[in-house]
């Protein structure tokens, strides 16, 4: 049957852990989800900069939802199981059990998040080597990654943490382990989080010069010394253990896993854009971009051979689509910035009120008050004196600079909120207490215009920090004409056409609005054997589902708002310089 079209009505599973909730998906061998449902999960954020959770917590949601999206189904016909998880850092003892990550030692708390920046210290350390593996990251790693929190731990909690644990795992690693008692790690993981390379495997000399040699020591059995491709079949399937907790069939196929955004990727750049009107219809697989963007943005770019980008991770062999390059941009956590900004409005109650009236979202209700009183102009031409610089959490991409997201390391939340719902006293206000957020052009108005206009700003902010990504990327090599967006801000049509409009590039949005579940589902497709390969799995799941084209006409005056916004890179730096100095 491999390499076939595989049996009619034939299902496989896809779970993905995001940074707030569990979702799973029952999808068949065309790629059409089928059943869908979700699990809230729980973070803890101790102190400034310290995000956790548990995985335990996270490994019961998985159990919740597969159940539910099983229910009533032949389960015979379940191929395979597929997990994508966010790049947190899963910390276990010698028997599998949880220890905690904190300074108050509760043990459920046994997860680092992806955007836990409390290892800020230790990645400057790291940068300072100028050690060769910082090469494939950009030339600077991220405080995102797991070295340097690794690093962390070891300095701060030895006793109750560094000295009793195990393992080690990025969270998609976990689940598989959870899934089949098989350690093996993903080679997207390793090579994008850790260091790993795919053709020479852990340096050993990068963990002894930041200091952790113990990895060394033990043969990297904590870190992972069996590394497999994503889609691989792990051991002999679903334990007895997991497929009674999973509702699922015992021995069903477990994929080595992928990072969500990476399973984004895959589940949307290898559709047939076949009579679409597409540019890249008639080019390779690597002019294509896949943004996916929810909580975070990551740019996914494929190329045949190594391309380093200043300030852009990668590359890394095969750590997406099988013998393909991938590079990987990014901006942190944008999806939660349109929030902040929205919810920390004074016209906030009324906007919300007033969506709750019609039975739309806020952003609908948004999108539609933009409509409303833009008159003749184009939407966009609102923000004509507004302009936004939007990396409140640093910006990971192009620039790798994480003194961009503020004056102070200890703003919290709601003081960050609390400058936006005070922006009309003066401009000076908001930049001292938040450089992060940089806007040039607020007024004294604080009603429901106001919001929609700012609000507008800030989705424009977002698709130049795209646009910015994509010239570092064409500067060192890459040849990018379409943009595949999915994730759950690729929901919001504003937010899609800003892309294509700023970009000047056509924007592909799937079929299955869903595409981090079918790349998750499309892994455990993979694993059953239904496919001969991640290629054909992805031409055969992935489907296009609507093509949002640039307003040309509209391009001179993104083109100057553009300039305007690389000239807010030079007054962030000035800012930070002059704060932070001396």
């Amino acid at each position: 049957m491999s390499g076939g079209e595989p049996e009619p009505r034939s299902y496989y599973v896809g779970v993905d852990v995001g940074t707030g909730s569990v979702r799973a998906a029952l999808v068949d061998q065309r790629g059409v989800l089928l059943a869908f449902a979700d699990q809230p999960i729980d973070k803890w954020e101790p102190q400034f900069n310290h995000h956790e959770q548990s995985s335990e917590d996270i490994w019961a949601a998985c159990c919740v939802v597969t159940k539910k999206v099983v229910q009533g189904i032949d389960l015979s016909r379940i191929r395979g199981l597929g997990f994508d998880a966010t790049c947190s850092l899963v910390v276990l003892d010698k028997q599998f059990h949880p220890l905690p990550v904190n300074y108050e030692g509760d043990f459920h708390r046994n997860i680092i998040m992806w955007l836990d920046h409390r290892a800020i210290s230790q990645v400057h350390r790291i940068n300072e080597t100028k050690h060769s593996v910082l090469q494939c990251v950009g030339g600077m790693m991220s405080v995102e990654m797991q070295a340097p929190k690794l690093l962390w731990l070891k300095e701060n909690l030895r006793e109750t943490c560094w000295d009793k644990a195990g393992h080690f795992f990025d969270l998609p690693d976990f689940l598989s382990w959870k899934a089949t008692g098989v350690t093996a790690r993903s080679l997207c993981s390793l090579v994008c989080k850790w260091t790993y390379s795919a053709e020479k495997g852990w340096d050993e000399s990068f963990w002894k010069m930041i200091g952790l040699e113990d990895f060394v020591a033990d043969n990297y059995s904590k870190i992972g010394n069996e590394v497999l491709s994503p889609g691989a079949s792990l051991g002999n399937g679903l334990t007895p253990e997991a497929a009674r907790e999973l509702g699922l069939p015992v021995g069903t196929a477990v994929a080595a896993s992928l990072i969500d955004a990476h399973a984004g990727g895959l589940g949307v750049i290898g559709a047939d854009v076949t009579g679409h009107g597409l540019i890249c219809e008639g080019q390779p697989v690597t002019s294509r971009l896949a943004v996916i963007c929810g909580t975070s943005s990551c740019h996914m770019a494929i190329s045949k051979d190594p391309i380093f980008v200043p300030g852009v991770w990668g590359p890394y062999f095969s750590a997406m689509v099988p013998g393909f390059w991938l590079n990987e941009g990014g901006q942190s956590v944008t999806g939660k910035l349109i929030d902040h900004v929205v919810q920390g409005h004074a016209a906030f109650p009324e906007l919300q009120a007033k969506a709750t009236a019609r039975c739309q979202s806020v952003y609908a209700y948004l999108n539609s008050h933009l409509d409303l009183i833009k008159k003749a102009q184009p939407v966009g031409f609102l923000t004509v004196d507004l302009h936004v610089w939007p990396d409140f959490h640093g910006n990971r991409s192009p620039l790798a600079d994480l003194t961009l997201k503020g004056m102070q390391e200890n703003t919290t939340h709601s003081e960050f909120m609390g400058t936006i719902s005070s922006h009309g006293s003066s401009l000076s206000h908001l930049l001292f207490f938040s450089f992060s957020l940089q806007v040039t052009g607020l007024t004294l108005s604080q009603d429901l215009d106001d919001l929609a206009i700012l609000y507008l700003a800030t989705v424009q902010a977002i698709a130049f920090g795209t646009r910015f990504i994509i010239e570092a990327m064409e500067a060192a090599g890459h040849s990018i004409s379409t943009l595949f967006l999915c994730g759950g801000l690729s929901k919001n049509p504003l937010f899609v056409q800003m892309h294509a409009d700023i970009t000047g590039m056509p924007v592909v949005l799937s079929q299955e609005v869903e595409s981090v579940l079918v790349g998750a589902a499309l892994l455990g497709a993979c694993a059953s054997g239904d496919f001969a390969s991640v290629q054909e799995a992805m031409t055969r799941m992935s489907k296009v589902g609507k093509v949002m084209f640039p307003r040309h006409e509209d391009k001179k005056y993104y083109d100057k708002k553009y300039q305007v916004f690389r000239k807010l890179v030079e007054h962030q730096k000035e800012y930070s310089v002059i704060m932070n100095g001396d």
